[in-house]
């Protein structure tokens, strides 16, 4: 698909004097807060709303889309949600939980003017547990989905890292970063050192960690420790916060938008489970990448783009 000569006309648009970028004003039990959002392109039919991980990362590592979306001539949107980097950091603990964010998403998707007639929601990782509970509450809003790098269960999750993750590591290394963990020495520069080279680069993305892209670096040195740790846990080996028990497995089958399952051979997440989860949906199909990982979009960036495009295209 060639880019059509409109894809570029900001004229008109109410978010034109800022490139794209909105500051859009979010309800919380807390008051009002704003959130950071940019939408390059415009297609009337497609618009891709994309959900970061973390939670508390920041959708810079997303920045992968602009080397391949725009050719499609698909309209997206970069979204910093509540507590990260782009958008307001509000200190007030209760405001991260899962049901929150589907009501910002929610909020966001009303303040952009997307409707199930263009919108489809990518959501990557936490992001992706976020994508899955906003379809089962709003997919009337959905002309289609993308759970990405996500399983649907966060204690079956928990069992991969546990007898699969884990047996495969460096026995020594993986017993010195469970003393770290339990001490709480995560700040220790060790803690990470040795998290890069015997988890990192194996499986969330497979090259050099000298070599991993700015945009990455870049998103993972905004991560809000504040939001993360409470809803993910400290450990970067599993689950242990508030989203330890959450299970949509049972659920998958009332979602009826058509929805693609991104999964990798080298994932953090299990690629066999991500494609049961396909067979689980009303209208599922899954995509595999087989030199990839948790970062897909990174290390195994042509056959995640070329798939996320065709299935985009394809339900437009």
């Amino acid at each position: 698909m060639q880019m059509e000569a409109g894809y570029l006309d900001y004229s008109g648009r109410d978010d034109l004097l800022g490139g794209g970028v909105r500051m859009i004003p979010v309800s919380t039990p807390h008051g009002v807060f704003r959130v950071w959002t940019k939408r390059i392109g415009n297609n009337p039919d497609i618009k891709l709303l994309l959900l970061h991980g973390g939670p508390g990362a920041t959708h810079e590592y997303f920045e992968a889309c602009d080397s391949y979306l725009p050719a499609a001539g698909i309209e997206y949107y970069y979204y910093d949600q509540l507590g990260s980097a782009y958008s307001d950091q509000p200190e007030h603990p209760d405001l991260w939980e899962t049901d929150r964010f589907v009501e910002e998403v929610e909020q966001v998707r009303q303040a952009l003017g997307l409707d199930h007639g263009n919108l489809f929601l990518l959501g990557h990782s936490w992001g992706g547990i976020l994508a899955v509970e906003y379809a089962l509450k709003y997919q009337r809003h959905l002309k289609g989905l993308v759970i990405s790098n996500m399983m649907s269960s966060i204690p079956a999750y928990n069992r991969y890292a546990e007898t699969v993750l884990m047996s495969a590591m460096d026995q020594d290394a993986l017993s010195e970063i469970k003393d770290l963990e339990a001490s709480g020495a995560i700040d220790d520069p060790r803690y990470m050192e040795l998290l890069i080279e015997h988890h990192y680069v194996h499986h969330v993305l497979r090259m050099p960690a000298e070599d991993w892209p700015e945009p990455v670096d870049r998103s993972f040195a905004h991560i809000n420790q504040a939001v993360y740790v409470p809803m993910q846990g400290p450990s970067e080996l599993g689950a242990s916060g508030r989203l330890a028990e959450w299970d949509r497995t049972g659920d998958l089958g009332r979602i009826e938008v058509p929805t693609l399952v991104i999964g990798a051979r080298h994932d953090t997440m299990d690629p066999g489970y991500l494609e049961m989860m396909a067979t689980k949906l009303q209208n599922g199909s899954y995509l595999y990448c087989p030199e990839g990982g948790h970062m897909a979009m990174y290390d195994d960036q042509v056959t995640y783009f070329d798939g996320l495009v065709d299935f985009l295209l394809g339900e437009a």
